[in-house]
């Protein structure tokens, strides 16, 4: 699973991913629980637009009073048309694109948590699947959240060296560039499965990361606990 990443450039969203450009505003240079960051979808004519949504499916102003925060940055790719959280944009066809640079994962090869950031060899920019809902606000406004989609990763060369010894190993989708518009426009939940694959580990690098000093408490926290966010994958 993935709590943090480098969301795309803003000069990127057309030069690299042929988007039209409906975010309207930047965003951070990192990409944490209830930031707000880029994602591609379709419009009604199946052009590509990106607009600016919360990363967690539901955000943490979402959640009822009383109730309990709970994660929902990830989702797997097994539970998601059974948990209330994606069941319904997953029936309905709400996928996404999540335009990024690399993401981080927690490495424990040297006995500690250590924050590891991972790309392409081939891509500066790429994207991972997604899935999006909206959400209508007081003022008659929408607003957007988005989850990314997790598939197991227990095998693969590179994605199986991350998280706690002994745990599940997981991975975000990256989707090759010719399949953005077949993943957006799959309407069938079964045929979208098919999307939901690993990516070829030749074509990927992984290199230990510097925490940012002015985060780097917080940050490193998150790395030593990301392996138990899956309250609600």
């Amino acid at each position: 699973m993935c709590v943090n990443y480098t969301p795309t450039r803003k000069d990127q969203i057309t030069a690299k991913f042929n988007a039209v450009d409906q975010t309207g505003e930047e965003w951070r240079p990192e990409t944490w629980q209830d930031y707000a960051a880029p994602f591609i979808t379709h419009d009604d004519l199946k052009r590509r637009r990106a607009l600016l949504g919360n990363y967690s499916m539901i955000p943490k102003a979402k959640i009822a009073p009383g109730v309990k925060r709970f994660s929902t940055m990830n989702a797997r790719a097994e539970t998601l048309g059974e948990l209330r959280s994606y069941a319904k944009p997953w029936r309905e066809g709400q996928l996404c694109l999540i335009p990024l640079q690399d993401f981080f994962e927690p490495n424990y090869e040297n006995g500690k948590a250590e924050r590891w950031q991972i790309g392409l060899h081939d891509s500066s920019d790429f994207a991972v699947a997604g899935l999006y809902r909206s959400w209508d606000e007081p003022d008659g406004q929408q607003s957007f959240s988005f989850t990314q989609i997790t598939i197991n990763a227990d095998d693969h060369p590179l994605m199986k060296r991350f998280h706690k010894p002994g745990e599940e190993k997981r991975s975000l989708v990256i989707l090759p560039e010719q399949d953005y518009d077949e993943w957006l426009s799959c309407c069938n939940p079964e045929m979208a499965r098919a999307f939901l694959q690993l990516y070829p580990s030749e074509k990927m690098w992984a290199r230990p990361a510097e925490v940012p000093q002015r985060k780097a408490k917080a940050q490193q926290t998150a790395v030593t606990t990301q392996a138990s966010l899956f309250a609600d994958e």
